[in-house]
């Protein structure tokens, strides 16, 4: 019997949304229980763990072909010099290909912290909220940023602030770049791309409106293009957001060819 496509498609996106909620509410306690039986210092590394597989979870539900080009090294560790990674945000699907790449913890949107389930799972680990119109929030959010770069952890964000359609790269918020600045941290460009016939990519609409299509969406090849560290001692935090910014735009570039049209 053959099935039509709005229907396959709407039992996908069931299927997702399920799988999605699912995983992240089993993994959670599996999670909490593995770090209280730990030493303090192998939490970190229980956290990474726990962090990859959360997130290689959710490329494989949601069928996301990662094809990454250049070196990605292994995440930082307390004593290393601390690494900003920043990327352009072209899909939701972008925080679990940053997650599953390259580790770390992620800056993220503030009210994320209330959201059901993935509030919690994001809270528990170590996630870094802000509110980008609470200028107390992001002084907060950079103090916290560099105590995290100076201890030598790796601290992931989407500089543009929000999901954008296309491959043009806009401004940079600049908060990240001076705990960077501060912190004498290396930054670490990286370029993203879809296809743009892909539903995960975000196509100017409502978050919800992407969610959903992204849910229905068939498997999709997207490219990570990796730049080299840019070492931010004696830099400005100002010249180190623009020259990381003409980076992640060089790279995206790249990234389009690894994805596809």
């Amino acid at each position: 019997m053959n099935v039509p496509l709005e229907a396959r498609r709407r039992a996908r996106q069931a299927y997702r949304a399920s799988g999605f909620l699912a995983t992240t509410a089993l993994m959670l306690p599996v999670y909490l229980s593995h770090q209280r039986r730990v030493p303090d210092d192998e939490k970190d590394l229980v956290r990474e763990l726990w962090v990859r597989r959360w997130a290689r979870a959710q490329l494989g539900l949601f069928s996301i072909d990662v094809v990454v080009r250049g070196n990605v090294r292994p995440p930082t560790r307390r004593g290393d010099r601390g690494r900003l990674i920043v990327a352009n945000h072209r899909s939701a699907i972008d925080i679990g290909v940053i997650l599953a790449t390259f580790g770390g913890t992620l800056v993220s949107r503030a009210d994320l912290a209330s959201w059901p389930v993935v509030g919690a799972a994001a809270r528990s680990v170590g996630t870094v909220f802000v509110d980008r119109s609470n200028a107390k929030s992001g002084a907060s959010t950079i103090r916290t940023i560099q105590k995290h770069l100076e201890e030598g952890q790796t601290i992931a964000l989407f500089p543009e602030g929000t999901t954008f359609a296309g491959d043009e790269v806009r401004p940079f918020h600049g908060g990240a770049f001076i705990a960077a600045a501060r912190a004498g941290a290396e930054v670490l460009p990286v370029g993203l791309a879809y296809p743009r016939s892909s539903g995960a990519a975000f196509l100017d609409e409502t978050f919800l409106a992407h969610l959903g299509r992204m849910a229905k969406s068939e498997a999709t090849r997207m490219g990570v293009a990796v730049g080299s560290p840019i070492l931010s001692k004696g830099m400005r935090a100002a010249e180190l957001s623009e020259r990381a910014r003409d980076e992640v735009a060089r790279l995206v570039a790249e990234a389009r060819a690894l994805s596809g049209p």
